[in-house]
């Protein structure tokens, strides 16, 4: 506690920070202490081993009260970025996609960007024992790597939050260049309207098959996903995309739009609005 000084306001902004499947209680509040230490609040745990809350966490988190009391639980890694608009994934292993892969400066040099917009980010870090898996990390953005020595790679979750969180608030001492792609007319997407793109073309192309064999399903829509969140979309962009979607599920080269009665696909249950 040496150097805290409590007539000082609390600094909370920033990311969030997201762990996946955290074991143990006390590894879960020296992250909140790391976060407490450089500004951010923002604690979402996904399917927690021990539960919460955890007295064990509160004690490790070294007054990082704010932190855990505000902390906040989901089954699913979906549910706990659904809000955000640009998500990093953190790892140590080399990962065969699309995503481009940054440094811990560069990292929080974008994140600091994208606040300085309004949009919402987050940080997700995985399991104590074994990191993210494939699919979870197809969930991000970017990733995000640490230069460690390759002799001696291994750091703890807490190690991980600290540098990361450190180089956030380190982005805020200078300033930063607005990214060239913002458009001030057009919103980011969140990772719901982002999902909600993900299932409608996966279910499209379900019914026309084209994930074959069966047996490949899964990577190819790792692949799928991988490809449309390489960069980030707007939501006015979704809307255009869902639109395509449906009017391939009701129309066809013989039944065009305005020619009649569309093609018998469209009168499944369950039809989708058009988002065009």
């Amino acid at each position: 506690m040496a150097g805290t000084d409590r007539k000082r306001a609390m600094i909370a902004e920033g990311p969030a920070i997201v762990l996946v499947e955290p074991q143990l209680g006390e590894n879960i509040g020296m992250v909140a202490r790391a976060m407490a230490n450089f500004g951010l609040s923002d604690l979402r745990l996904v399917n927690p081993r021990d539960g919460w809350p955890s007295e064990k966490a509160r004690q490790a988190a070294s007054k990082a009260d704010h932190v855990i009391d505000a902390t906040q639980v989901f089954e699913t890694l979906e549910e706990a970025i659904s809000d955000l608009h640009f998500v990093y994934a953190t790892t140590a292993r080399e990962r065969d996609g699309f995503k481009p892969v940054r440094g811990p400066v560069e990292a929080g040099q974008t994140l600091r960007a994208k606040f300085r917009e309004g949009q919402a980010t987050g940080i997700l870090f995985g399991r104590e024992r074994w990191g993210l898996k494939n699919h979870e990390v197809a969930l991000a953005d970017e990733i995000v790597t640490f230069p460690v020595n390759p002799a001696f790679a291994s750091l703890n979750i807490a190690q991980a939050v600290l540098l990361m969180s450190y180089e956030w608030m380190n982005s805020g001492l200078s300033d930063v260049t607005e990214t060239a792609f913002t458009h001030n007319d057009m919103t980011p997407a969140t990772k719901e309207e982002t999902f909600g793109l993900f299932d409608h073309l996966e279910e499209a192309l379900d019914a026309r098959g084209y994930f074959r064999p069966e047996d490949k399903k899964p990577k190819m829509v790792d692949n799928l996903r991988t490809l449309l969140a390489r960069r980030g979309l707007f939501s006015q962009e979704i809307h255009v995309l869902r639109g395509v979607i449906n009017s391939l599920d009701r129309y066809s080269r013989k039944r065009p739009r305005g020619s009649g009665a569309p093609d018998e696909i469209a009168s499944q249950p369950n039809e989708r609005p058009d988002n065009g």
